[in-house]
């Protein structure tokens, strides 16, 4: 009889924290090659930051990326030695998470997406730091809702969208500070039961990471992407990318679009999947997971406590 169909989800931006990754390194050769890999590839010490912070460092999108893709890395090689039968039929990652779900479904080698994820951070925070804009969440209104709000607020260049649908009641929306200080007002008098500005300076996945389009797809295109073994669920399709190309347009696509996070979901609970495991830092996924669809099963996998739970879960 076959098992529960499972899927590989990757987190994003938001799941990390200083600590992340250090008792697996403790636990496991594996994670310690991982992360010594990671160092070399890097040039510098990646494992330190993530073990010793600081965190005001840490949380700098031009490490926090490569901290959590080499955390997620790590801990798949432990999923893969402990438990080699077991395959995800569909693998996915939140916003830079999907450079993670790369490696899952040996699209992309390990150190090209190392660096590729590095290249990433470094021109989202050089198109803030030309064209500073911010996010927020909106707690309470719908898609639609908030759809129509953004065009209202949005005047001339100073546009904002909804940039992450993570799941039902939960949207966040991000870019120019005049459009999102409109949005969140009328987001209010809409009856969002809450507004939360995020302390960040990009607005990500929204039109003011332009100016570094055109240099990350020079990046997506000189990377080796093969096609996906495993079939990876777009973040800006919500629906898989069997081949190469595919994944290179979802890709670049994803910089300035929304991360359809909530159809991904569904997506892959429609194609059958009974079981979603979060490789590597953070619960956050498992959460949405949650919210998407309440009897959905989210294991998270990131220390040794949680693998040894699943070991024995088995």
């Amino acid at each position: 009889m076959p098992g529960p169909q499972i899927a590989f989800l990757f987190p994003g931006q938001g799941s990390q924290f200083v600590g992340m990754g250090h008792d697996l390194v403790q636990s496991t050769s594996l994670a310690r090659e991982i992360y010594s890999q990671a160092d070399e590839i890097l040039g510098f010490s990646i494992s330190k930051l993530s073990w010793e912070g600081p965190e005001e460092d840490l949380n700098d999108t031009i490490n926090t990326q490569p901290a959590l893709m080499v955390h997620s890395v790590a801990a798949l090689r432990v999923f893969q030695d402990m438990f080699p039968h077991l395959e995800p039929a569909l693998v996915a990652g939140h916003s830079m998470g999907q450079l993670s779900a790369l490696v899952a479904a040996k699209a992309l080698p390990f150190e090209q997406a190392l660096r590729l994820v590095r290249t990433r951070g470094e021109l989202m925070k050089a198109a803030g730091d030309h064209s500073p804009g911010g996010m927020a969440a909106i707690l309470g209104l719908d898609i639609p809702t908030l759809e129509e709000i953004c065009a209202t607020a949005s005047q001339g260049s100073q546009i904002v969208q909804v940039a992450n649908d993570n799941c039902p009641g939960q949207v966040v929306i991000s870019g120019a500070r005049p459009a999102l200080e409109r949005a969140l007002q009328l987001a209010n008098e809409a009856g969002a039961r809450r507004t939360v500005p995020l302390a960040v300076s990009i607005a990500a996945h929204s039109p003011l990471m332009s100016l570094s389009q055109s240099a990350f797809n020079q990046a997506v295109d000189s990377a080796s992407l093969a096609d996906p073994q495993v079939p990876i669920v777009g973040n800006v399709t919500a629906k898989p990318l069997a081949s190469a190309s595919e994944v290179r347009s979802d890709l670049q696509a994803q910089l300035t679009s929304r991360v359809r996070w909530t159809e991904s979901v569904q997506h892959m609970l429609s194609a059958g999947t009974s079981k979603f495991m979060e490789i590597g830092s953070g619960t956050v996924l498992t959460g949405l997971l949650k919210r998407i669809e309440r009897r959905a099963s989210g294991i998270p996998l990131g220390t040794p406590a949680d693998f040894a739970r699943l070991a024995t879960d088995l």
